[in-house]
């Protein structure tokens, strides 16, 4: 496992870390067994940071991760990131007052079974939220008293990190980021190396594309978001198979099949080709089984990928998937 500093926060987290979304909910039929299995052996492997926040199941993904702290004891240090806001109805702007985030902060919490959040991300507010300094006031307040350690913010658009980054407090910016939504590197990347800002690249296998294991004839459960979110009916069209349409995403991905080097699965060249960006602290794909993190942990030690592939999977993007996405988020 490679590692790489988060911020300024002092933490030297794994480039590859673990998303807990899929362990919570709207993945689909979780097992909490298997989800366990995955969280233990993603440790062993040397993952040292878990994403989650409140609304995964309900706080379900949070309260799994507690259950990982106490499996495994006192000696072994790891960071868990959570996010706030998205339990609002309705969600807008002006909920995100300090009395509303203290109060989702005592209830993850009470979920970790912790008396401190590592990282608080504000989860995907109105646009207008990066405009109030007011929200970026309430979380120094929540850093003075002892309930969050850092904070940071979990964004839809790259305009929005830009503005976020503006904020002294913000350490780290998490936002979707693959082979398939490379907006970011354009110019945000540029201003978090400069402000000492950390990146996290949620949904860094665009939905479970990148695996390469979907086609015409898969069908996703009707509680998986793959199945009802697909135009954004529920939250952000990009948050679904980075808003590409499902069957311009699989042309996208045969394209990139063709292009694999031996030796190294489709996942782990997504993977691999994000920790390439040194503004990049870290990817968090998802797992709910022990041979996704497995294959996916293996892509932190493989060896640069050349600038000639560099150059191909460029070529595919421009063509098979920028003049959907790139100007939309």
């Amino acid at each position: 496992m490679q590692y790489r500093p988060l911020g300024r926060t002092g933490w030297q987290i794994s480039t590859v870390s673990f998303g807990a979304w899929a362990i919570g909910g709207t993945w689909g039929p979780v097992d909490d067994e298997q989800a366990m299995a995955t969280l233990h052996r993603a440790l062993d492997l040397g993952v040292n940071f878990f994403d989650t926040a409140d609304v995964y199941g309900d706080g379900h993904s949070e309260r799994l991760l507690a259950r990982l702290k106490r499996e495994r004891g006192s000696g072994e240090t790891f960071y868990i990131a959570s996010k706030a806001g998205r339990r609002l109805s309705p969600h807008v702007a002006e909920g995100y007052t300090l009395a509303n985030l203290s109060e989702f902060v005592e209830r993850s919490l009470q979920n970790l079974q912790t008396e401190a959040i590592d990282l608080l991300q504000l989860h995907c507010p109105p646009t207008s939220v990066y405009y109030m300094p007011e929200v970026f006031d309430a979380l120094d307040t929540l850093v003075r008293a002892g309930k969050i350690r850092h904070y940071g913010v979990s964004v839809e658009k790259v305009e929005e990190a830009l503005k976020a980054i503006e904020f002294p407090g913000v350490q780290a910016v998490q936002l979707i980021y693959n082979l398939l939504r490379q907006r970011p590197a354009e110019l945000l990347f540029e201003q978090t190396i400069k402000r000492g800002v950390g990146v996290l690249a949620r949904l860094p296998l665009a939905s479970g594309l990148l695996s390469g294991k979907f086609s015409a004839q898969t069908q996703f459960a009707a509680d998986d978001h793959r199945h009802f979110n697909r135009e954004g009916a529920a939250f952000d069209k990009g948050e679904t198979f980075g808003g590409l349409n499902y069957a311009q995403g699989l042309r996208a991905v045969e394209a990139l099949r063709a292009l694999l080097p031996a030796g190294i699965s489709l996942p782990q060249l997504a993977l691999r080709w994000i920790q390439q960006h040194p503004a990049v602290t870290a990817s968090i794909p998802g797992g709910r089984r022990v041979a996704q993190v497995e294959e996916n942990v293996a892509a932190a030690d493989l060896p640069e990928l050349p600038a000639a592939l560099l150059a191909q999977l460029d070529e595919v993007y421009v063509r098979e998937a920028k003049p959907w996405v790139h100007t939309r988020w």
